[in-house]
């Protein structure tokens, strides 16, 4: 066994995959998990457990996949994650536990997302529950989202005694993870619904079609309904666009809309679903959302270019997603930008007008900002284009509740340590309050808003 390399894990083949909505990542085996558990050095001040957003005791979980015993090791994980499974898919591990394991320094990290993949897949399909809640205390908190955010926070006041009721808009819990994430990244029944089982097995309660600032308000929630305290990760739904002629064309989408009707209507499984007949489709972005949307597209039949205003190396999605995008036969379109949508005398989009970019000094973010190169412009014949530029949150909850401050984005203003607002009783975390982010950062906003709200309470 090499010790500096990492024991493979197996995929299914770039051609077979970009055909089907099967998950793209088949996890380790038993055997293969215990050879890379061994690689790992159980550092005393363990680096990568500061690189988690939940504070996971990666050293122990591994420790005891190490020693075969996979129950023990989902347990040790369930203590800090209400959502290991998924974890283990879709957290960009590079740049948190595994960007600060001690064996990459000489080699490669230890494989610390698919190990907690494997050991919550275990315990799923062995029947493995998380440990059983505390004794309920009669305390009633109400969660807005039942997303990352929401499930963390609510999974975490459930094992301290409160009674939780989580109100989901949409008709399936599971927020973005079963919405926006498509199939074969995250396996919606046999993944995402087995998580929001687990969660529920703590005594949490989810209503869902219920839409906070329509059905009730928050402060009906607090005033007539009993709810001591109130946590919103309602997260970041609102779509942003270019504001391009053309936008408003028919065959036209926003990501995230085009990501939530295959998911939520289920094209994944050869229903008819009117999403887009779209045999040539462009992408507009270059974070995972636009990988998604990509490849979602081309599982659907179409020749797909992702086109992105700079360079490769400033490309926001992970990089096993553009590395498997580009595997699948992807085209990427890099330092260019649209400029006009083209539309045909019916209404339909033909083609986008694109013109090339170079790379000038650096922005407020500290990457290049890309400049135009004078009549370079050139067209792209398509019959489809999905902006993916990024979202922020519905202003719905926001408009709705008295003395609840936002900010110039929309999103609402919460401390960073616990998730509380301007609104005494009301905490908030996730893409509600920093915009749209990671399924991981999420989770913590909603960990550390729990804790927030226990301390509140236990001072009422």
């Amino acid at each position: 066994m090499d010790v500096l390399k990492r024991v493979p894990v197996k995929e299914q083949e770039p051609q077979v995959r970009a055909a089907n909505f099967e998950e793209v990542c088949l996890g380790y085996t038993k055997e293969e998990a215990m050879e890379e558990a061994a690689r790992c050095i159980n550092c005393k001040n363990a680096q990568c457990v500061k690189g988690c957003p939940v504070g996971i005791d990666i050293p122990a979980f591994i420790q005891q996949i190490k020693e075969g015993d996979i129950e023990k090791s989902y347990q040790v994980i369930a203590e800090s994650s209400a959502l290991p499974a998924v974890c283990g898919r879709v957290c960009p591990q590079e740049s948190q536990c595994e960007g600060k394991c001690i064996r990459g320094i000489k080699g490669e990290p230890v494989s610390i997302g698919k190990l907690e993949r494997f050991a919550a897949d275990w315990s799923m399909e062995n029947g493995i529950k998380p440990q059983p809640a505390a004794e309920k205390n009669g305390r009633k908190v109400a969660v807005i989202g039942s997303g990352p955010a929401g499930l963390t926070c609510a999974g975490d006041l459930a094992r301290l005694g409160y009674d939780v009721t989580i109100f989901e808009a949409l008709h399936e819990a599971g927020g973005v993870l079963v919405y926006g994430i498509p199939e074969f990244r995250l396996p919606k029944e046999r993944v995402v619904a087995k998580e929001v089982e687990n969660v529920k097995s703590l005594g949490v309660k989810i209503e869902t079609n219920v839409v906070i600032g329509k059905a009730a308000t928050i402060d009906e929630l607090m005033e007539q309904e009993g709810f001591e305290a109130v946590f919103i990760g309602s997260g970041a739904g609102l779509p942003k666009f270019m504001g391009i002629p053309g936008e408003q064309a028919n065959g036209v989408f926003s990501a995230n809309e085009f990501l939530t009707r295959n998911n939520l209507m289920k094209s994944f499984k050869d229903y008819d679903t009117p999403i887009s007949e779209g045999k040539k489709v462009v992408v507009v972005g270059g974070g995972n959302v636009a990988m998604d949307a990509a490849r979602t597209a081309l599982r659907l039949g179409a020749e797909v270019h992702i086109v992105y205003r700079r360079s490769e190396a400033e490309l926001p999605a992970r990089v096993e997603e553009v590395h498997h995008a580009k595997e699948e036969g992807i085209i990427f379109d890099l330092l260019q930008n649209p400029k006009e949508i083209l539309v045909d005398e019916n209404g339909w989009v033909k083609g986008i007008r694109i013109i090339k970019m170079e790379l000038g000094e650096p922005d407020e973010s500290g990457r290049r900002r890309p400049v135009e190169v004078a009549g370079s412009e050139y067209e792209i014949e398509c019959d489809t284009v999905i902006m993916s530029l990024g979202t922020s949150p519905n202003p719905l909850i926001s408009s709705t509740t008295d003395g609840l401050d936002i900010n110039r984005w929309q999103c609402i203003v919460a401390q960073e340590e616990n998730g509380q607002t301007s609104k005494p009783g009301v905490f908030a975390g996730g893409d509600a309050v920093t915009g749209a982010a990671t399924v991981i950062l999420a989770m913590g906003a909603g960990k550390a808003a729990a804790k927030g709200i226990h301390e509140y309470l236990a001072k009422k």
